[in-house]
């Protein structure tokens, strides 16, 4: 077991500068040959969409329900800058204080500056999927400030110097018995011994993180939160977690920052509530959520004296002039379409190298950050467009639609604005017999009785067809077969059972 660390060297693995990751057919190829990998993933995910179905199926009405969640969600983005003005207004008339970042760097250095005009050296945060898009735990390392994690699975994370892989469960990717020697040989600090004779049984590893915790949240002078949603009406901020961390974290400290993307509003309380319908079941698979936490402003003698909201844009304005690909803003963060992914169960979370994996990272990612790099034109092809992350999506992301519409913007190239600037993507050529493959499909296509004679011959030789392409096919063949040809074709069964004019 190694030395715990202290409090100097807390501050370089709590926010250690990563190398940025490579395309997702590479990482993915990486993730597929870790056995223990896999075996982490299907057991978690299967878990939980089963037990997602269950409660879902308890109400007769949820597919009422969905529609009702999207159509509030199209209302609040096809008028988002008007809600976003009534959100200020509401906010700073609690006695809020509303900051705007148009990007990351922007967000980081307002969250910076607040905290140093604290005083404070540390922080405490409630899991923010939006601080992990900005890198906002470097940020602050950068500038001498340590940022503890506190949901438990972000504390596992974060001590084994890793990065999340799930939205709901970021540590899905590890098993109780990683977990286990992670908090043996990370958790000790400020002279207080790691816990060495810790086991993996759940109960256990959970009492040592509240432990470790208790001290960061009575000691902590600033917190850090995300928020699910934003009440537009009043300038409530809403966190749903399930284990009280966060009601620790918004209520102990004397400053409060939240740093929420754009997106997360909703015009009133009613709208609210069908998303606290939504959510629970499609996430946790929970009839009500176990910790809601609402507040409006500061309260005298009440949570924290300062509050302030950082609203996000980094590359949400320009995501919302995309007709197409502006339902991925609906996303409330549920989880589901990571659970029934066939692609994010094999690969997992890191090999789509964005806080965002699965489903929705694939096309909220190359959306907030542009197509132009290798690795986020990529994502839009991790997917096998099977429509399973469609129809579990809680607010009916379209998630193939989109996809298709992302892998035609990477395959045509052309000028597009990523964040207010103009960027010109190079056409996706492909390999050289790939190319020639479709223009003789083609031209095959628009011919019909070229189409017809290749049916004929593709049926009547059925039986000389490989299981595995040959040549540059491998690459295509490595990981599958080819499926058996029929005895005929679809046209040749339809004429011999309709006849000719049917």
């Amino acid at each position: 077991m190694t030395d715990a660390p202290g409090p100097g060297a807390a501050r370089t693995f709590l926010g250690l500068p990563r190398r940025r990751p490579a395309a997702f057919p590479r990482s993915a190829a990486a993730a597929t040959a870790d056995a223990t990998l896999r075996g982490n993933l299907t057991h978690a995910t299967h878990t939980i969409r089963a037990k997602r179905a269950a409660a879902v199926a308890e109400l007769p009405d949820w597919d009422r329900l969905r529609a009702a969640g999207a159509a509030v969600k199209d209302d609040t983005l096809r008028h988002l800058d008007r809600y976003l003005e009534q959100l200020e207004a509401a906010v700073t008339a609690a006695g809020g204080h509303v900051h705007w970042a148009v990007d990351a760097a922007e967000a980081n250095a307002i969250v910076t500056r607040l905290v140093r005009d604290t005083g404070a050296d540390e922080v405490v945060k409630v899991k923010s999927m939006a601080t992990q898009e900005i890198g906002l735990n470097e940020a602050l390392a950068a500038a001498g400030i340590s940022a503890y994690e506190t949901d438990l699975a972000e504390l596992i994370v974060q001590l084994g110097d890793d990065l999340p892989s799930h939205i709901l469960v970021p540590a899905i990717h590890r098993n109780r018995g990683e977990i286990r020697d992670i908090f043996r040989d990370r958790m000790g600090d400020r002279g207080r011994p790691a816990p060495a004779g810790l086991g993996d049984r759940p109960a256990e590893l959970a009492e040592a993180a509240r432990l470790h915790l208790r001290e960061k949240f009575l000691g902590a002078r600033v917190g850090i939160s995300g928020a699910n949603f934003m009440v537009a009406e009043t300038g409530t901020m809403v966190v749903l977690e399930s284990e009280g961390n966060g009601r620790m974290c918004l209520t102990l400290p004397e400053t409060l920052i939240s740093v929420v993307g754009i997106e997360k509003v909703v015009p009133t309380w009613r709208d609210l509530e069908v998303f606290l319908q939504l959510l629970p079941r499609s996430s946790t698979a929970e009839r009500m959520n176990p910790y809601t936490s609402t507040w409006t402003g500061p309260s005298e003698g009440d949570g924290p004296r300062d509050f302030h909201l950082v609203l996000l844009d980094n590359g949400r304005t320009d995501t919302l002039s995309d007709q197409v690909g502006r339902q991925a803003l609906r996303c409330i963060r549920c989880s589901a379409c990571l659970n029934v992914c066939p692609v994010y169960e094999r690969a997992g979370g890191h090999a789509y190298g964005s806080a965002y994996p699965g489903p929705i990272g694939a096309i909220l990612t190359p959306q907030l950050r542009g197509t132009a790099s290798a690795l986020d034109a990529s994502l839009p092809y991790a997917s096998t467009l099977c429509g399973a992350c469609y129809e579990v999506c809680p607010v009916a992301i379209d998630i193939p639609e989109v996809l298709v519409h992302l892998r035609t913007r990477v395959a045509e190239g052309g000028a597009y604005t990523v964040r207010g600037t103009k960027t010109v993507v190079r056409p996706a050529k492909g390999h050289a017999a790939e190319r020639a493959a479709m223009r003789a499909a083609r031209w095959t296509m628009e011919h019909p009785r070229a189409y017809g004679a290749a049916l004929r011959a593709t049926t009547g030789t059925r039986r000389l067809h490989p299981r595995r392409l040959p040549g540059p096919g491998r690459a295509w063949s490595a990981t599958r077969e080819l499926p058996p040809v029929p005895r005929e074709s679809f046209r040749a069964w339809w004429k011999r059972t309709r006849g000719e004019g049917s």
